[in-house]
């Protein structure tokens, strides 16, 4: 339950060796290698290294290939998996030395060229389909299309606007040019499709005139002989292309016996693209390679067995305080505390050398949780879906992993809140016992307390529990503080506090404000170190300030526990009493279940919602340092089709 520790590597490896050591790196999945610009950036070693660079563009491509074959297979030979399906396990090591692996190389590249092949059929059907559109409407005519006419007579192909006068340009042809005839091949709603003859002589004449009635010449491409001729052409060939489909299709789907194997390849081949990225962080000189970047400090004895094994020189430095910044992040939990993760995830990670929020905040986040929440049967169905999700689906890590941590949790709190309000789906044992008897004498379940009722109650103690999270954090606050030698800070803030607290408490009992004043005292007297002159006097104002309206404003934040409770009951109770309204049984079930599904699925975002504020805005607000950027090792944490155990 703390930030892992973690120390920088600096090792020199020989060129030879380089794929070597990234790809047992990368089975470890420890080491988190960082850019070494500074050493090209130094006049004194920008003359002995330069930056090396891995084969990216092959192992993308190679990537690329797997995506292409497994998108086909799921395409042509679709297979079903059970919800919530577990991925496979495979160790690291059999993931990257799988004997199997140029088999599946080999049979996604041949399911490339299928995919490529598919590609140029889809083309061929376009260009033939296009074909036969474009020559039906010339599907009567006994002349070819490609006929040249005579030494005296030409002849035009064209189409004719559908409003164009076409008697008009028959009456105009024969004025105007003489010797011409026009000859209609067939018509639809948009075009009337014709030919014309006339003497070439009166070429110039007869192309103008047909072109001020709108004449255009299709294009036809490159077509010989009549029209019904290609168009029976392009239809043998369609069927050709259809027939070929067919057989590279049957391929494919005979292919689906090597989809765990490409599967697998794809995990693989995604390894390589982040080796091949890992090596362009690498420094080079003609016979080594330099590595730098930051390890897990308890597994440095596995790196340092690796490294001498390899030959490597190396050496393993405690980060400075000032690079603390530059450190990254791993936390590292129990069960209780690591659904957690999700929340610190989504608000900030902590910097390096400060506390893991996440112990401290869980017994809040999932109390609080519950009191919002409420109910016994909402707590049920939380228990039952995350314990689905970590049974069924045993995610390793990542967001699946934590939500359902988080709803097994939470799920458990809002069924004793629930319990302690007599919350089973709102008020629905009272309405289903008064639907079949009115004369009923039960009241509902027993409870200890009515958030309807006891509104005021739940206020209180909902703020009660603010003023407790945020001590604690106060606490936090002057422990860390004294670890780090700042002792009269925290005496003259966090300690000026609790006096002013407790001096406010015996004032209201004894009426006696001495304990009072010697708190404030202490915290103006805090705020004025180090100031001058009228700095003192703003240091005083600005602290009375700040620290009335924020702790009123933090204190009353703290009521959306008991808004979120009431919120829910009262929604809950307004279905349940809409589905009794009829008296009928089914028509109860139908509004029950469509209402709590509403319900549920609101408070289940809304809780989130709000208990993620609390945490984040009024308790981290006391202690919490972020900044923290994640960890990210070479290894293979993000593989899609299989978990990758660090073996």
């Amino acid at each position: 339950m703390a930030i892992v520790k973690m120390k920088r590597l600096r090792a020199i490896a020989m060129s030879s060796q380089r794929d070597e050591l990234l790809r047992e790196l990368q089975k470890l999945g420890c080491v988190e290698l960082t850019s070494q610009d500074w050493a090209q950036e130094d006049p004194e070693t920008a003359g002995l290294v330069s930056a090396d660079h891995g084969p990216v563009a092959e192992a993308q491509a190679e990537k690329q290939m797997f995506r292409k074959a497994i998108d086909l297979l799921d395409r042509f030979a679709p297979r079903k998996t059970p919800l919530l399906s577990p991925k496979p396990e495979i160790g690291a090591g059999a993931l990257l030395d799988d004997p199997k692996a140029a088999e599946a190389r080999a049979q996604a590249g041949a399911l490339a060229e299928k995919s490529e092949e598919l590609k140029a059929l889809d083309a061929d059907e376009v260009r033939e389909k296009l074909r036969v559109e474009t020559l039906q409407p010339w599907k009567g005519c006994e002349l070819p299309l490609d006929h040249p006419g005579t030494k005296s007579v030409a002849l035009s192909f064209g189409a004719l606007p559908k409003n164009a006068d076409y008697p008009a340009l028959c009456a105009a042809m024969d004025a105007e040019v003489g010797a011409a005839e026009l000859f209609e091949v067939s018509s639809d709603e948009a075009a009337r499709y014709i030919y014309a003859v006339y003497l070439r002589s009166e070429s110039e004449n007869a192309l103008r005139l047909l072109r001020e009635y709108g004449f255009t010449v299709p294009a036809f491409g490159e077509v010989h002989g009549r029209a019904a001729e290609n168009i029976a052409d392009a239809q043998r060939k369609l069927a050709d292309i259809a027939s070929r489909r067919a057989a590279v299709e049957g391929e494919i789907a005979g292919a689906a016996q090597y989809r765990d194997s490409l599967l697998l390849g794809y995990d693989r081949a995604g390894a390589g693209v982040d080796r091949a990225e890992a090596a362009g962080k690498l420094l080079k000189t003609q016979s080594t390679v330099l590595l730098e970047g930051w390890a897990r400090a308890d597994r440095e004895r596995e790196l340092t067995a690796l490294l001498q094994k390899l030959d490597c020189a190396y050496e393993f430095t405690e980060p400075a305080e000032e690079e603390y910044g530059a450190v990254p992040v791993e936390l590292k939990n129990n069960k209780l505390t690591d659904g957690l993760n999700m929340v610190t995830n989504m608000y900030s990670l902590p910097r390096y050398g400060t506390l893991d929020p996440n112990p401290l905040m869980a017994p809040f986040f999932i109390i609080f949780y519950g009191i919002m929440m409420a109910d016994m049967g909402y707590g049920v169905i939380m228990m039952l879906a995350g314990a689905l999700i970590l049974l069924k689906k045993k995610p390793k890590r990542g967001f699946m992993k934590y939500f359902g941590e988080l709803m097994v949790e939470g799920g458990v709190t809002t069924f004793i809140f629930g319990a302690l309000t007599g919350g089973l789906f709102g008020d629905a044992p009272l309405q289903l016992a008064r639907m079949f008897n009115p004369n009923t004498t039960f009241e509902g379940l027993p409870s200890l307390f009515d958030p309807l009722n006891d509104t005021i109650y739940v206020l209180v103690g909902a703020m009660i529990l603010g003023f407790i999270q945020l001590n604690v954090g106060m606490v936090i606050s002057f422990v860390q503080k004294l670890r780090h030698g700042e002792v009269l800070d925290g005496v003259f803030y966090e300690v000026a506090l609790w006096i002013i607290f407790i001096g406010a408490a015996l004032m209201f009992f004894t009426g006696s404000p001495i304990v009072l004043i010697i708190g404030a005292v202490m915290l103006f007297g805090g705020a004025m170190r180090g100031k001058k002159g009228f700095g003192k006097f703003t240091a005083v104002f600005s602290t009375l300030y700040n620290e009335l309206t924020g702790w009123f404003g933090d204190i009353l934040s703290y009521s959306r526990l008991m808004a979120l409770m009431l919120a829910g009951s009262v929604i809950a109770s307004v279905f349940n009493t809409l589905g009794a309204l009829p008296g009928n049984i089914i028509v109860f079930i139908i509004i029950f279940i469509i209402g709590h599904a509403l319900n549920f699925g609101l408070n289940l975002l809304g809780c989130y919602v709000h208990d993620l504020r609390l945490q984040c805005l009024e308790y981290f607000g006391k202690f919490y340092v972020d900044g923290g950027r994640p960890f990210e090792p070479l290894g293979m944490r993000n593989t899609k089709y299989a978990d990758v155990t660090e073996k």
